[in-house]
């Protein structure tokens, strides 16, 4: 069984540079878990230090029943996939493909058996006598995943494999690794700093900053119930609007969320929670889709927005359209033929139940 387990991880650089701290996780056999946050959280260094490649600090780091900790990179059964795809410029594909293989002393026909049946499933056969000089950016990601499946490790580790290509061949990947990592039912650990790739591939998120986790979940998990404000703003595309105000008592008796410009009447169900809040700061939280979309509109007695449109982005089925309630910008994701103009008055319905209250000092979810 290949899990993958770090217990209590740190990485501390010049003895004062915390890259890691308390890194604690267990990824499953077979499972597919992505490393997401901005540059400098810590993801890359976490990989590396599952591989061998930077040495820990304090803690554990065990794949399968081995602690691995003191094992030398090369005999950790593992296999990494770089940014920068790292092949041998003078070597054919083929040779790139095999040469891990011959280190290890595998018999001529393995390799061959092993280089035919990666090639086979990433489709790419009829390069195997080209060099990299002569292969496009996918084509060279590819002959690097290739590198690694010939070697049947315990785990594949993939460190931003699709940063270097564009735009319409990081989807095609994305797809195809996805696939493989179903054929081969391989655990992996990839990381990134693209949330489009964490959400699109991950079985299980883990999402990092400033060498913390943060929150680790499923991607609709992550997306439906963030644990934080960063962690809020960083999944989702556009990131999730904040607005903040105080709770107040409701003429109904329940809770209120007031803004300034507009109030909210919160769910009654909500008041335990929020009660200790009365009269307090708080941030609320409301995805783009949630506020003036076309499911927001057809919600019966449902709350509303009113503000002015500043800017509309036409991004062909939908708009993103930016408004300004007076004390806060926010976005709306809605249908491109609402027709909503610059400088329009316009009245949004919220989807109240889609909402999310956060304490401004620790920035961590009330409800």
């Amino acid at each position: 069984m290949a899990d993958v387990t770090f217990t209590n991880v740190h990485k501390v650089y010049d003895g004062k540079i915390k890259a890691v701290s308390d890194f604690n996780l267990k990824v499953s056999h077979g499972e597919f878990v992505v490393l997401v946050g901005p540059s400098g959280c810590g993801k890359s260094t976490s990989l590396r230090m599952v591989a061998g490649l930077e040495e820990i600090t304090s803690g554990t780091i065990a794949i399968g029943d081995r602690v691995v900790n003191e094992v030398p990179p090369k005999d950790r059964d593992i296999a990494m996939v770089f940014q920068n795809y790292a092949l041998y410029p003078h070597m054919t594909v083929f040779d790139n493909m095999a040469f891990g293989l011959k280190l290890r002393g595998f018999a001529k026909a393995e390799i061959r058996r092993r280089v035919q049946e990666a090639a086979e499933i990433l489709g790419i056969r009829d390069l195997l006598e080209r060099r990299p000089k002569a292969l496009s950016g996918g084509q060279r990601q590819r002959v690097a995943v290739g590198r690694a499946i010939v070697r049947k490790p315990a785990v594949f580790l993939f460190d931003e494999p699709l940063s270097n290509l564009d735009a319409k061949l990081r989807v095609q990947m994305r797809v195809e690794i996805n696939r493989l990592h179903k054929r081969l039912g391989t655990t992996m650990i990839y990381v990134t700093h693209d949330q489009i790739e964490a959400m699109t591939m991950g079985d299980r998120i883990v999402v990092m900053k400033d060498g913390w986790v943060q929150q680790v979940d499923s991607p609709l998990g992550l997306y439906d119930r963030p644990a934080n404000m960063f962690v809020a703003g960083f999944i989702g595309t556009p990131p999730m609007n904040f607005f903040h105000g105080q709770v107040v008592q409701a003429a109904g008796g329940g809770p209120s969320f007031e803004e300034g410009s507009f109030t909210l009447e919160l769910p009654k169900e909500w008041s335990a929670k929020v009660g200790p809040y009365l009269g307090k700061a708080v941030v609320l939280g409301l995805r783009p889709e949630d506020v003036g979309s076309a499911a927001a509109e057809q919600a019966a007695n449902a709350p509303k927005i009113r503000a002015t449109v500043e800017m509309t982005e036409s991004m062909g089925s939908e708009s993103y359209v930016h408004l300004n309630t007076g004390k806060h910008t926010f976005v709306s994701r809605m249908d491109a033929h609402r027709g909503l103009q610059r400088g329009q008055q316009a009245e949004l319905t919220v989807l109240l139940h889609k909402t999310h209250l956060y304490d401004p000092a620790t920035e961590k979810l009330i409800i």
